[in-house]
């Protein structure tokens, strides 16, 4: 990465207080949008990471011609660094804002480097940005996705495992950013397909997606995975303790039960997510049910099945997270998540048309 030259302080300064005549308040909006469908970006941190990112756009666009800076529409990943201190940063994120400061941009900014978002340097003097060039930040607002027809249908180990073990290493970016044995996110996408197949021959009736009609491409997964009774007790020790999917080890801490087990009591949410393209409520209802229906079924091999247990990973979910009732069951000093649980029985009786209905992300006005 090299260093982009600086900006001088001239009478054609950029400042913080400047973005929004050149990148408009529509267009942040648009971008935002976009961006969260990348794991662990809630929408404030995608708000922030926009701005951020215009910011450093603008700047560029100063310091590589003489003449005036234009008002541009779309971001790209800038071929160089560009100087950036935390007031700067710390004055895109808390305009206007009571809470915020500069070391506390400084924080947002390590979050984003975390998550592979950004890389930074200091040269001795200034502090040094350059946005990543990732196929997901290439933004592309104006996405038809969201109006193609989707089905629920059973996991196909032969044709669904690649895209939904990306869409599920999307969803857990910042957790396998977390883990210092396994920051590639290809490397656990290699894992993750080899773990799906995997659950598919050992219990296939668990493992459904939603897909597109046209194409059949899948677009959400979910994943039931009834668990030995020996197992039950990993959901009361620290989250970090069950970690398998997003971890480098290959021993999963999970047994699986086998049909017919009346031991079996509990099944494990493993991946319930939606990619991010499709998260509106239509698709949040439609899986929703489907996952309630594979529920019921389950009870026929599993008659004694009366616990869920997860762990919802993307911000996006929380709101879901509560609506469905889930509670928390043990939380880890070490990470920000925790295990949770939920009654079958309270689960199934749930009316899920109400559910989604009172949801406001997924809305259909949201932007």
């Amino acid at each position: 990465m090299r260093r982009l030259k600086l900006v001088s302080n001239t009478t054609n300064e950029i400042t913080p207080a400047l973005l929004d005549a050149y990148f408009s308040k529509t267009h942040q909006r648009t971008h935002t949008a976009a961006l969260i469908q990348r794991g662990g970006l809630t929408r404030r941190r995608a708000e922030y990471f926009v701005r951020l990112w215009a910011y450093l756009q603008l700047k560029h666009q100063v310091a590589e011609s003489e003449l005036d800076p234009q008002p541009f529409t779309q971001l790209s990943p800038l071929p160089e660094a560009v100087a950036c201190t935390h007031r700067e940063a710390s004055e895109l994120f808390y305009s206007g804002q009571e809470r915020g400061s500069d070391r506390a941009a400084g924080m947002m900014i390590d979050r984003f480097v975390a998550l592979g978002l950004l890389e930074k340097w200091f040269d001795g003097q200034s502090l040094c940005l350059q946005v990543r060039s990732l196929p997901e930040l290439q933004v592309t607002p104006t996405q038809t996705n969201q109006s193609a027809e989707l089905v629920a249908d059973a996991f196909n180990p032969r044709t669904d495992a690649v895209p939904t073990a990306n869409l599920i290493a999307r969803s857990y970016a910042e957790l396998i950013q977390s883990n210092r044995s396994l920051k590639d996110p290809l490397a656990a996408s290699h894992k993750i397909v080899r773990v799906l197949r995997g659950w598919a021959n050992q219990y296939p009736e668990g493992m459904r997606v939603l897909r597109r009609k046209d194409n059949r491409n899948p677009v959400a997964i979910t994943v039931l995975y009834p668990i030995h009774s020996n197992s039950e007790g990993i959901f009361f020790q620290p989250f970090s303790k069950g970690v398998y999917l997003t971890a480098d080890n290959e021993e999963d801490p999970f047994q699986a039960a086998e049909a017919g087990d009346a031991t079996c009591t509990a099944v494990y949410v493993r991946a319930w997510t939606i990619d991010m393209p499709y998260l509106k409520r239509e698709a949040i209802r439609l899986l929703l049910k489907d996952t309630q229906q594979a529920m019921r079924e389950l009870r026929n091999d599993f008659p004694n099945l009366c616990d869920i247990y997860s762990a919802f990973i993307h911000p996006a979910y929380e709101e879901l997270k509560l609506a469905l009732g889930f509670q928390e069951v043990s939380s880890d000093k070490q990470r920000s998540y925790s295990w949770i649980y939920l009654a079958l029985d309270n689960f199934l009786a749930l009316d899920m048309d109400e559910i989604v209905d009172k949801l406001r992300f997924g809305a259909p006005q949201q932007d």
